[in-house]
């Protein structure tokens, strides 16, 4: 099938930031176009901010998604910088020959103790798990999973509203006799569940049994939605899909391209939040954080981002492995400050831990 020619400047984009070392995956530059088409923008600020949310652009790479922005949409030129060269700069060319040259920024945040900010890009084959822990989620989640009321009604034989269409039906076949009042109750169904997993250098010994994790939260669940968080957001649903674990951790290891990386969890969400789709998921949603909290980036917009979620959220719950000891207490300033704004924080430090969670949130409401 040929695509429309008017695709082919967004196409170009995002493997030229692909090629610059970004994490864009398929399924973010299926939902740039869209959201282009969604905003009918009026300008070419409108084309590079929806691109800059979507693709969840660090700020100290912004430098370089600018100049990768003109050089597609502007037709501007790029010389990549010369092997040995010690300043961290990206120089665009403009076509009048004049050139301007961007530093990029440097963080100097303490605020993490043992997380980096540093975009360090990196993938890890991931393997498959036989824990009895993901069996026991796999077979009890359907069930225990928190639900909700829907607008549709069923009958029931105890109800809160007379079914009137059934009892209507009913009369009818005897000549309009009402021999039975039919009750109706309102259905039930699972409530979306929302991970967000951090994947940095400092959860690197947790992250790939979340992964494993949350593949058998994907397989088990109704509706469910997992994002990864380092220096960059990455919707990992997709690639989470296939029954075959070996098959869907692989292409999960191939979408995550921030691996073992820094760790910006208030960026991370405040992307989350941005893109309209996204916030939709978590509406009324069970929504957990999968995090140490060893934020390097500005707590504030950590705390912010957490507060928007807790509004949108049914619940929102951090789990964090270093909960492990009973009496711990959040020491960064990032998750001290949303812990009041959290629904529950608690025990993140092994795959039977969080499976006990989920698989209690019902109740715990």
């Amino acid at each position: 099938m040929t695509l429309p020619s008017a695709l082919d400047p967004f196409l170009r984009f995002a493997q030229a930031l692909r090629r610059a070392g970004f994490a864009v995956s398929p399924d973010q530059t299926t939902d740039f176009i869209a959201a282009i088409g969604l905003l009918g923008p009026r300008d070419m600020t409108d084309i590079h901010r929806a691109g800059r949310a979507l693709f969840a652009i660090p700020p100290e790479r912004l430098a370089e998604y600018d100049a990768l922005f003109r050089a597609v949409f502007l037709d501007q030129v790029l010389q990549a910088p010369a092997e040995g060269d010690e300043e961290d700069e990206v120089e665009a060319f403009e076509p009048t020959t004049e050139s301007r040259v961007i530093e990029a920024a440097e963080e100097d945040s303490e605020v993490g103790a043992e997380a980096t900010v540093e975009e360090r890009l990196g993938q890890r084959p991931l393997q498959e798990s036989r824990e009895e822990a993901l069996r026991r989620l796999l077979r009890d989640a359907p069930a225990l999973l928190p639900r909700r009321r829907s607008y549709r009604r069923r009958t029931a034989k105890s109800g809160d509203r007379i079914d009137m269409r059934r009892s209507l039906r009913d009369a009818a076949r005897r000549d309009g006799e009402v021999l039975r009042l039919f009750q109706s109750r309102r259905k039930t169904r699972q409530r979306r569940v929302v991970l967000l997993i951090d994947v940095s250098g400092s959860m690197k010994d947790r992250s790939e049994a979340l992964l494993q994790l949350a593949h058998a939260v994907v397989q088990a669940a109704d509706t469910v939605e997992v994002f990864t968080l380092g220096t960059r957001l990455t919707r990992i649903t997709r690639a989470l899909r296939p029954a075959d674990s070996g098959q869907a951790l692989a292409r999960t290891a191939q979408a995550v391209a921030d691996f073992d990386g820094g760790t910006r969890i208030g960026d991370a969400l405040s992307a989350f939040l941005s893109v309209p789709r996204y916030a939709g998921f978590a509406r009324g949603a069970s929504v957990m954080v999968l995090s140490d909290g060893l934020e390097r980036g500005e707590p504030d917009e950590m705390i912010g981002a957490v507060r928007k979620l807790s509004r949108i959220a049914w619940r929102l719950d951090w789990l964090s492995p270093l909960a492990e000891d009973p009496d711990y207490q959040p020491v960064t300033s990032g998750l001290a400050g949303v812990l009041p704004i959290l629904d529950f924080l608690g025990n993140g430090a092994s795959t039977a831990a969080v499976t006990d969670h989920i698989l209690t949130m019902a109740r715990r409401t």
